[in-house]
């Protein structure tokens, strides 16, 4: 499996992004795709991440209801809105896949892409 994010810039306080992630391989569909982030001179964190399965999502606190992720199977493409946007936010973003939620959350992914930098200004 291949991960490519894009869509990462520049963006005022308060603004919007969307950042998306395009998979490539044919077992994709067996991971649970997500999107970390990593700060400067902070630790990646996890952000989110959606079943593939029944579409549940998960949220870190502090992007719930600025923040969402989603599908589409038949593009093989996982997308991360980002609304509201602070200077917090802030950061390299990551998206990844694992093997099932509970490890995602955590952190645990098997296949990762490369970063797309989000800039925030306030």
């Amino acid at each position: 499996v291949q991960l490519q994010a894009s869509g990462g810039g520049l963006v005022q306080a308060g603004g919007s992004l969307r950042l998306s992630c395009a998979a490539s391989g044919r077992t994709f569909s067996r991971y649970v795709p997500g999107w970390f982030r990593q700060a400067p001179g902070k630790e990646r964190e996890f952000v989110a991440a959606i079943s593939w399965i029944d579409d549940s999502t998960y949220y870190v606190d502090s992007v719930k209801g600025r923040f969402t992720i989603s599908r589409d199977r038949a593009k093989n493409t996982v997308y991360l809105q980002m609304n509201s946007l602070k200077p917090e936010d802030t950061a390299v973003y990551y998206c990844a896949a694992g093997s099932s939620l509970r490890t995602v959350v955590r952190g645990i992914a098997d296949y990762w892409g490369q970063g797309t930098l989000v800039t925030v200004s306030s």
